[in-house]
């Protein structure tokens, strides 16, 4: 695991993102090397994530190239290089399915040490 794939779903952890998992983007793609996806409790929890997840990248030295997805919208998008981040609400989530669509790639659901 990758420092910043560790660094990236603590952080999330911390702020309270739920049911994060990582998918390994490796073999798939070569601007990425993992997509991780994470649930907000709402859309205000969203902007906040995103916010404090790239605050922490910066203060942390890994770079962030873009963040997608105007405040309050249901999906935004982080890019840190190689950790791109997929914040959700549930029901965008749902909508969009992402663990479905790259299904067939290593899927690893993040466990907090707490």
């Amino acid at each position: 695991m990758s420092d910043l794939l560790e660094f990236t779903e603590k952080t999330l952890a911390d702020k309270l993102g739920e049911n994060i998992v990582d998918i390994d983007m490796r073999d798939v793609t070569p601007f990425t090397d993992y997509f991780v996806i994470v649930t907000a409790r709402n859309l205000r929890h969203a902007n906040s994530l995103a916010d404090d997840l790239i605050d922490e990248a910066e203060k942390h030295g890994f770079p962030v190239r873009t963040r997608e997805g105007a405040e309050g919208s249901s999906w935004i998008l982080v890019d840190l290089k190689d950790v791109i981040v997929h914040i959700f609400t549930e029901d965008a989530r749902n909508q969009y399915k992402l663990e479905n669509l790259w299904g067939d790639r290593p899927i690893t659901r993040y466990e907090d040490e707490k």
